[in-house]
């Protein structure tokens, strides 16, 4: 991962290292691009197969799946098996070890992410979901969550599908959807309520593979900038900001890995 960076680079991973090792509260806001790097599409990708000629931003609302739960909910299904075979990256694994050791430090992290991915979780990470979770099913109508689990099975390829007939409530007979924040949608209290308050008391911020531009979200950078936080990105394509105090424009996987060797974690 080294060979990947710049002298430069590295000179500003080390600077961020030396912040992050004097401070005690950090957050970190993880987006679509650390998710990118384990081969999980964004919505800005096209879609592809039988949904290239659909765009996604017409088929994660709440409207899309009163009109045709069975498209939508198809969509999701395939999601689902698109993501199923994926793993976590060098980032999401640097995040969960920077987490565990701070345990035994007095640096506090919170992990917050706008993924529906499970890959945090998976390389062990505690994390707060700003977009819900797209291994979580509830109720359109009543809320309630849906837990019985949706097996997917193996074709002849060995690739995980899942099946794409609808599902519906135990207690009041609606149709199950995906327990995800669609376009549309408030985001869930708990989770904003984590996010604002660690944002809010910050010592450093760091924004890791997000544009920072898409609201709510990108309001808990200036949240922390406000409240004297330090903000940190870590993006390849670095958003026009003036908020930014130290840019890290490479890969997550290339970047994190090397900002906790260098601050002693691994």
């Amino acid at each position: 991962m080294l060979a990947e960076l710049s002298s430069a680079l590295i000179a500003e991973v080390e600077r961020a290292a030396e912040l992050l090792e004097s401070k005690q509260h950090i957050c970190l806001l993880t987006g679509a691009g650390i998710s990118a790097e384990s081969g999980i599409p964004t919505f800005r990708d096209k879609q592809t197969g039988l949904w290239e000629n659909y765009r996604a931003e017409d088929l994660a609302t709440p409207d899309a799946f009163t009109r045709d739960p069975k498209l939508v909910w198809s969509w999701y299904q395939w999601r689902r098996q698109l993501v199923a075979s994926k793993k976590p990256n060098p980032a999401h694994t640097a995040l969960a070890q920077w987490q565990y050791h701070s345990q035994s430090t007095n640096q506090q992290l919170t992990l917050i992410t706008q993924n529906v991915d499970d890959l945090h979780e998976q390389a062990g990470s505690a994390v707060t979901h700003l977009h819900g979770n797209l291994w979580r099913n509830r109720c359109s109508q009543c809320q309630t969550p849906y837990t019985i689990q949706l097996k997917g099975a193996y074709d002849s390829e060995n690739s995980i599908s899942f099946d794409e007939a609808l599902v519906t409530c135990q207690h009041c007979d609606g149709y199950i959807r995906p327990d995800i924040v669609w376009f549309g949608e408030s985001l869930p209290m708990r989770a904003w309520q984590t996010a604002e308050e660690a944002a809010a008391s910050c010592d450093v911020f760091i924004s890791i593979g997000t544009s920072s531009l898409v609201y709510p979200a990108a309001g808990l950078a200036q949240l922390a900038k406000h409240n004297g936080a330090k903000i940190i990105e870590i993006n390849p394509y670095p958003t026009p900001n003036t908020l930014v105090d130290i840019t890290l424009a490479a890969k997550a996987g290339a970047i994190l890995p090397e900002l906790v060797k260098r601050m002693g974690i691994l």
